[in-house]
């Protein structure tokens, strides 16, 4: 048995398919998720360098665990702050993007060395780039 769906007369075909006739809501959903990571991500960038000028007894703490100078806190906090707002920037994003990898690949790096947990320390710009990956993939996706 085959049912035949027909048109109601009260529907309206408004042509909201994309090219590849997929439903132009799909994108909004990917448009959305993409804004709301990169949110999330610029806010804890921003976050970050913020408290590396601050220089709270926890920054301070951290940065003689992992052995770099407390004097190069400021210096990280301006590398952070400015590839985070070359991210932020549309036109600059791809070069922002690639800024934080190499940011960091160089956090990665000195958890490696100190042993710290895989998963919780290590493995964060994994996820990092994840999150990074989405939004331009929504912003290839448009142009």
């Amino acid at each position: 048995m085959t049912v035949v769906m027909e048109k109601s007369k009260d529907a309206i075909d408004d042509g909201s398919r994309g090219r590849d006739g997929k439903d132009v809501g799909d994108f909004d959903r990917t448009l959305w998720t993409g804004r709301i990571i990169t949110g999330l991500i610029a806010a804890f960038m921003l976050f970050d360098a913020g408290i590396k000028f601050a220089k709270p007894a926890p920054v301070a703490d951290a940065f003689v665990r992992t052995g770099w100078p407390l004097e190069l806190s400021a210096v990280l906090g301006a590398i952070l702050l400015a590839s985070a707002i070359l991210y932020l920037i549309p036109q600059t994003a791809v070069q922002g993007a690639v800024l934080l990898t190499g940011y960091f690949g160089g956090a990665e790096a000195t958890n490696l060395r100190l042993e710290n947990p895989l998963i919780t320390n290590t493995l964060f710009p994994v996820y990092f780039g994840v999150g990074v990956g989405r939004p331009l993939a929504a912003l290839s996706a448009a142009g």
